[in-house]
């Protein structure tokens, strides 16, 4: 009898992803292979041309070296971002982050792993949800299922939960924003209501800090406020990054960026950050109010606020939950890891496993979904949002003219009473028979749990069933674009796992000496040397040995670095 193949569940971030597995009646997070169980939504191109995934990728930022990060907010957009000769779509990049997690995940069980359970927003569309799971096809895995994050973060809570209780998952990752409020009794996890916003968390809390700093030092560096160079903004942005950390734990820090010889430094407190902040703080209460008001539940009646998500840990956010519910929020689960748990779960329920009991899982559809009537863009909904999910309905619509031989079915999602405020997820054209009345047509919404919606048309004068899996042609991929992808992404010099830790610390090792004088950088350049002199001999226990000693010392001279800046 073959063994059953283990079901991974990830977390595919903006700024970190996470792969999972349930085993023994428990969640594991997969180690990467720096040892770490995030890895970061980076890419880029080293001096060979060879792909760096991951920690090693970042290394290259403070060189000014073009590293693409944060395109998960492009997902199921037609965009492609540049990298060395080659442009990638959002999809193709989240293919080679997926594609890692996998490998990791499969050196670890020791087995070739093909499936997975995958988190997205909540506010996630259709044709982003279609993106993610080509992303998916790329890498090799089949989606079992798409979860949505705060319904994962609900489950990775509520599963030891035994008295009934109403949840308000607040989740603010890298790039997106969802707030979902849940309910759990008698062993089932209810979402009432979801809101967010796809292109709002971390990143623009960073590029805040960026804008103050160029703001005020631009003429530093001879330039004026208004431009900011590529290579020295990619740069500036992982001190930014450093600096957004910082402040998570200390009342104030110091922003030091140098370039090209030049060095500039800008004193930032929490209370700084907080004032430049305000228009994002206002954001972010804006979905709160909209959940609050769809599940018809007043603040007073959260019995737990939980918060998920690596940005929550900013003290300006935290502030703001605790001021709007006057409590303080529940952290007992890592932001950085309660979805890749609770989708961990969700996966073990898949699999049946034995430890877990049953748990009903209903989810919600986070926006509404309809079509344009009239010819002055009117929108009809035929799913509202917040219904729960699987959900199906039919509305019917009636030709505006008499003998009219054709209707155009536009497919949109949002809340605006105008389609062209809306999101268009595709369109439907429907023949009608020769006629001399106003004939009518039915359409069918059906929106599964894997967020995909399915659009039936009946032409009753005909009989005839026309239907159409919603999809962008512009942003989401053909069956032969699929296979045109993937043989390319297998045709990238991708660097070999096996030496990524090597590489990532040579290349930290390069960043730090740029970044010091005297005989500390004098140090770090005869340990580098020695290290590569080592990684030219092969042999691999010597490697290792002395590699866990090279990391040490690096570890120092980072640990020198923040105690200057604290």
């Amino acid at each position: 009898m073959t063994a059953l193949k283990p079901l991974i569940a990830i977390d595919l971030g903006t700024s970190n992803s996470l792969v999972s597995v349930f085993e023994n009646g428990q969640a594991r997070i997969i180690e990467n292979v720096y040892g770490t169980k995030l890895t970061p939504s980076a890419i880029a191109l080293d001096e060979q041309g060879q792909m760096l995934i991951g920690q090693a990728a970042l290394e290259l930022r403070s060189s000014g070296r073009e590293v693409l990060t944060s395109f998960k907010r492009l997902m199921g957009t037609a965009k492609r971002l540049k990298l060395g000769q080659q442009d990638f779509s959002a999809t193709e990049l989240s293919a080679l982050i997926l594609g890692s997690l996998k490998q990791d995940a499969e050196q670890v069980l020791q087995c070739e792993i093909d499936e997975a359970v995958i988190s997205v927003p909540a506010y996630f569309n259709d044709i982003q949800r279609q993106a993610t799971i080509a992303a998916a096809e790329l890498a090799g895995l089949k989606v079992s299922r798409l979860i949505n994050e705060p319904t994962a973060a609900a489950l990775a809570y509520g599963l030891g939960q035994t008295d009934d209780s109403c949840f308000l998952i607040f989740d603010l990752g890298g790039g997106t924003f969802d707030v979902s409020i849940v309910e759990l009794f008698d062993g089932v996890i209810e979402v009432r209501a979801s809101a967010g916003d796809n292109y709002l968390g971390g990143d623009d809390f960073v590029q805040l800090l960026i804008k103050q700093f160029w703001k005020q030092h631009a003429h530093v560096f001879n330039f004026t406020e208004s431009t900011i160079p590529h290579d020295i903004e990619i740069a500036l942005k992982a001190r930014a990054q450093h600096t957004l950390h910082v402040l998570s734990k200390e009342s104030q820090t110091q922003l030091t960026f140098k370039w090209d010889g030049k060095e500039a430094s800008l004193d930032i407190s929490q209370h700084d950050l907080t004032n430049w902040a305000e228009s994002l703080l206002m954001r972010l209460r804006r979905p709160l109010e909209r959940a609050l008001r769809d599940a018809r539940i007043l603040p007073q009646q959260v019995d737990q606020i939980i918060m998920v998500g690596g940005a929550t840990r900013i003290p300006a956010v935290r502030k703001l939950v605790t001021k709007l519910f006057g409590r303080f929020p529940s952290t007992s689960i890592q932001p950085d890891e309660a979805i890749v748990r609770g989708a961990a779960i969700q996966a073990g329920l898949k699999a049946k496993d034995q430890t877990l009991k049953e748990v009903v899982l209903t989810d919600v559809c986070p926006f509404s979904l309809g079509i344009a009537v009239g010819s002055d863009d009117q929108f009809s909904p035929i799913l509202e949002r917040n219904i729960v999910i699987p959900a199906s309905r039919v509305n019917t619509y009636t030709a505006m003219n008499k003998g009219q031989r054709e209707i155009f079915v536009k497919i949109y999602q949002g809340e605006h009473r105008l389609c062209s405020e809306n999101i268009f997820l595709g369109e439907l054209t429907v023949a009608l028979p020769a006629n001399d009345e106003c004939l009518s047509i039915d359409v069918r919404f059906s929106y599964n749990p894997n967020g995909v919606l399915d659009v039936d048309v009946h032409i009753p004068a005909t009989g005839e069933n026309l239907q159409k899996v919603v999809v962008n042609h512009q942003s989401t991929m053909s069956k032969e674009q699929v296979e045109k992808a993937r043989k390319q992404l297998q045709d990238l010099k991708i660097h070999p796992r096996e030496n990524l830790v090597n590489k990532s610390l040579l290349l930290r090792a390069e960043r730090l000496y740029s970044e010091h004088t005297g005989d500390l950088r004098l140090q770090i350049g005869e340990r580098t040397q020695h290290f590569h002199q080592i990684l030219n001999q092969q042999d691999d226990r010597q490697i290792r040995e002395v590699r866990q000693y090279f990391e040490k010392f690096l570890n120092e001279i980072e640990d020198l670095k923040l105690f200057d800046e604290y």
